[in-house]
């Protein structure tokens, strides 16, 4: 599969990988600010952006499309970032190819089964009527009737493109909605690993908790975790103070 991506600056490579319902840009702003020391390409993940749309959903899959996506341009040792789902992906890759990253940095996610939470968000994207859509501004009140949260609603709604053809979702939904199980669970790692791992999690998302740091550590044995007050959605909430804790492990790798 061939992923759509963007690639900033020169030097040491570091991958990105964004979460559920995002795509590339949600990252563009941290990864060009990264990019005065390093190479950074962030990536569209399958289902997401403008990567290919298929029915076919694992972080087994999602593992290999990131396998490939680095031998395709020949990227060696790259640092690998990884955000909620993204996260799980990259545990994943860790996982199935251990000798292959240099370092990984997980924001707010750890490898295990989660309980839904996106049901309102599926339901009031999949109950609306794309052709019927005269202005992006009736996207938003369909969705309104469901989800409250404006921030959510225009995260959401950069998932909306227009042509002359009408409005249509980046993200494939429907696909998603149908592995929704699958992205809730956990990542097949099966054994221990040594690949140099940072985690940074919010103190109050509920995402990645206390609780799971000693099963985490017993996983990665090289890890490393910081607690950040903040969201789930570290990278733009606390974009500058996140930077440095990554600075600082890619630098102590």
């Amino acid at each position: 599969m061939t992923l759509n991506y963007k690639v900033f600056g020169s030097g040491e490579p570091v991958i990105i990988l964004h979460g559920l319902f995002g795509m590339l840009d949600n990252w563009q702003t941290f990864a060009k600010k990264l990019a005065e020391e390093y190479q950074v390409y962030i990536i569209d993940q399958r289902n997401h952006g403008k990567s290919p749309h298929t029915d076919a959903f694992s972080y087994k899959l999602m593992s290999s499309d990131l396998h490939g996506f680095i031998s395709e341009h020949e990227i060696e040792s790259p640092h690998i970032i990884g955000h909620s789902m993204g996260g799980k992906t990259v545990m994943q890759y860790a996982a199935d190819y251990p000798d292959s990253a240099r370092s990984i940095t997980i924001v707010d996610m750890a490898p295990k089964t989660y309980r839904g939470s996106h049901e309102e968000i599926f339901e009031a994207v999949l109950s609306m009527d794309l052709a019927s859509l005269e202005k992006r501004r009736d996207a938003d009140q369909h969705l309104a009737l469901s989800i409250g949260n404006i921030g959510v609603r225009q995260f959401l709604l950069k998932n909306l493109s227009r042509s002359s053809e009408g409005f249509k979702w980046k993200a494939n939904f429907q696909s998603l909605y149908n592995h929704y199980e699958a992205i809730l669970g956990n990542v097949e790692l099966g054994h221990a690993l040594g690949t140099p791992a940072l985690f940074v999690y919010s103190d109050h998302s509920g995402y990645l908790v206390q609780d799971d740091i000693e099963m985490v550590s017993s996983i990665f044995t090289a890890g490393t975790f910081i607690e950040m007050k903040a969201g789930h959605w570290i990278h733009a909430e606390k974009p500058m103070e996140l930077m440095e804790f990554v600075k600082e492990h890619i630098a102590n790798t």
